[in-house]
């Protein structure tokens, strides 16, 4: 039978890479740890890049596979990764074995270990030091979290297990970035899974916070390699952050939405240098925007392809749009999006997508659908406008596309879902820094 947690106040924090980098992270991560009692569930990273020229545990832990595969020499790689290890725990004075747990690890490697169970051993090995600092019960994520045979987690053995396994201890440190198969195999997420396994720790353990903590104060307006000192948005819901991430604005990993979500646990992204910073709340989408009138945040992405199709009466002849979208389907490509006209339609493509495939795309279109016209318009960028304050708001529209107007920004496309809550613009690449500038003007000061 499972057994549920009836501790109440809980509070999960996980922390990224950048935050257990070396010692002095560590200490700093001690400090907020132990600032709050609720905060009883701690999941882990790797060890991150310490300096810019740094190489992060987890790279350097999948070249050390990659060379073993090709039986080559993979000592001083290991080296670098058994020398940060024992180095940490020296600097941290804690008791342990760290070398005998890193001796175990190189010869598995050695003897032929997957590329899941080599590159998740950063997160497992900083998950024993941080519980040893903590003084905390250390627990291997391989057995409360499971996947299935075709790869996706087992979400009903995962929520027993950790039911079971967390309901009668305090606090607990549990590892990021990977689970097990069910046959005890060692099986990973995608990059930056760390933050799924807190998502998924929080959800089944039904904490009140999921804290991500990081080396950035939450969320930013706009990209701060575009704008200058972007204002930092404190509180931005589910599908606000799904549209911005979605477009580029990386802090989170997508998939660790879903589990909190779902819940309805809110997520704080905090800052592990700035503690004291507000940081950016995600919340449900519950309830009318309490911000009407403007935006919450602005992102995009460069190298997109255009391929516009013309013909008249395309809106009376049944299946036309199928037929384009059957050739990108045995193509294996997908599209951003799909603006339409009366008589024309419009696939918005990543460069990256095509790879090579456009000419025989552009062939196969006329064959099949005998367009009037084919227009193929490259090195595109897609702005996305976000915010539920823009939801039945008369007037943000054009306050965007008079900003992008005064700056003499081109505007090649538009497009908005009928949600109100983001608004597409094509422009050329060119002229995607100009014009992320001149909306966010408008809108972040």
């Amino acid at each position: 039978m499972e057994r549920r947690i009836i501790i109440e106040n809980i509070v999960v924090a996980k922390f990224g890479g950048s935050s257990l980098s070396d010692s002095k992270q560590f200490e700093k991560v001690k400090a907020i740890v132990l600032s709050d009692e609720k905060r009883r569930y701690v999941v882990p990273s790797a060890p991150g890049k310490r300096y810019k020229e740094d190489e992060k545990v987890t790279d350097l832990l999948y070249l050390c596979h990659e060379h073993a595969e090709k039986n080559i020499c993979f000592d001083k790689v290991f080296y670098i990764i058994k020398n940060r290890f024992v180095n940490l725990v020296k600097e941290l004075h804690i008791n342990l074995d760290i070398e005998k747990e890193l001796n175990l690890i190189e010869e598995k490697i050695k003897n032929g270990a997957s590329a899941d169970y080599t590159a998740s051993r950063g997160e497992y090995l900083n998950g024993l030091i941080l519980a040893n600092f903590l003084d905390v019960e250390f627990i291997d994520a391989s057995e409360i979290i499971f996947f299935k045979e075709n790869g996706t987690l087992d979400e009903e053995k995962t929520k027993f297990n950790v039911n079971n396994r967390l309901s009668n201890i305090n606090k607990a440190v549990i590892p990021g970035f990977y689970g097990s198969m069910r046959n005890g195999e060692i099986k990973t997420f995608s990059r930056g899974g760390s933050d799924i396994t807190g998502s998924i720790i929080a959800s089944y353990v039904n904490s009140n916070l999921y804290e991500n903590w990081t080396d950035v104060s939450g969320f930013l307006m706009a990209d701060p390699r575009v704008v200058d000192n972007p204002q930092s948005i404190k509180k931005v819901t589910y599908r606000e952050l799904r549209e911005l991430s979605y477009m580029g604005a990386t802090v989170l990993h997508e998939e660790a939405i879903f589990p909190v979500r779902k819940a309805g646990i809110p997520i704080n992204i905090k800052n592990t240098n700035r503690p004291e910073d507000h940081g950016t709340l995600i919340i449900n989408d519950i309830g009318p925007a309490s911000y009407v009138g403007t935006i919450t945040g602005i992102a995009g992405k460069k190298d997109f392809i255009v391929i516009t199709v013309e013909k008249s009466m395309m809106n009376g002849e049944q299946g036309y749009c199928r037929k384009i979208l059957s050739i990108l389907e045995d193509h294996n490509i997908s599209f951003e999006h799909m603006p339409s006209g009366v008589d024309t339609v419009s696939l918005v493509i990543s460069e990256a997508e095509l790879d090579g495939k456009l000419e025989a795309i552009i062939k196969e279109i006329d064959r099949e659908c005998n367009p009037e016209a084919i227009e193929v318009h490259p090195h595109m960028a897609l702005i996305a406008v976000v915010g539920r304050g823009m939801n039945r708001t008369i007037g943000i529209s054009s306050k965007v596309f008079k900003a992008l107007a005064l700056s003499e920004v081109n505007v090649r496309m538009v497009s908005q879902g009928s949600s109100e809550i983001t608004i597409i613009i094509g422009v050329e690449n060119n002229q995607f820094e100009k014009a992320i500038k001149s909306i966010y003007e408008v809108f972040g000061n």
